[in-house]
């Protein structure tokens, strides 16, 4: 593999496993962002969000400010890194990217608000679960397609008990 190859395969890559910490603190400002856009009707603000989501998804936190305040500054202070499988969150993140974008789409190309605002009113409530109770719904979503076989087992060895009441 040339050194180009090993770069971009580097960036490219998102981190396995996660410290969950860190991925509650994106979520609390992500919901705090969605619910601030909610309140204002400053759609604008969805191009910041919809970008984080798009960044983390494709690269971790590498390419995603917030991602790298939450990894490498904030969660020195959030106490030891409790760490959970990348996969499932990483799915979730691809659920927020998707959600975002349209929510970006449907407000500054489409004049679609109402739409918007229910795409946002939903990221607000689920990032809100992530944050306040680790509940990733992304991730239970990812451990039934699994369950389903949808997504490959490999995917994601270390999540074997997909099954658990708390999952990754």
């Amino acid at each position: 593999m040339s050194r180009y190859a090993a770069r971009m395969s580097a960036l490219f890559s998102f981190p396995d496993p996660v410290n969950e910490k860190a991925a509650r603190l994106v979520a609390a400002v992500v919901a705090a962002a969605a619910a601030l856009t909610l309140l204002t009707g400053w759609h604008w603000l969805l191009v910041p969000i919809a970008y984080g989501f798009v960044a983390r998804v494709l690269t971790g936190p590498t390419l995603s400010p917030l991602g790298r305040f939450a990894v490498y500054v904030a969660s020195r202070h959030l106490g030891p890194a409790k760490h959970v499988p990348g996969a499932p969150k990483r799915f979730a993140q691809g659920m927020g990217a998707v959600c975002t974008v349209a929510a970006a789409i449907f407000a500054l190309a489409l004049g679609w608000t109402a739409a918007a605002g229910v795409v946002l009113a939903m990221i607000v409530v689920l990032a809100t679960l992530e944050a306040a109770f680790a509940l990733c719904i992304g991730c239970r979503i990812f451990a039934m397609l699994t369950a389903l076989g949808a997504i490959p087992a490999a995917t994601c060895e270390t999540c074997a008990d997909v099954g658990a009441a708390r999952t990754p």
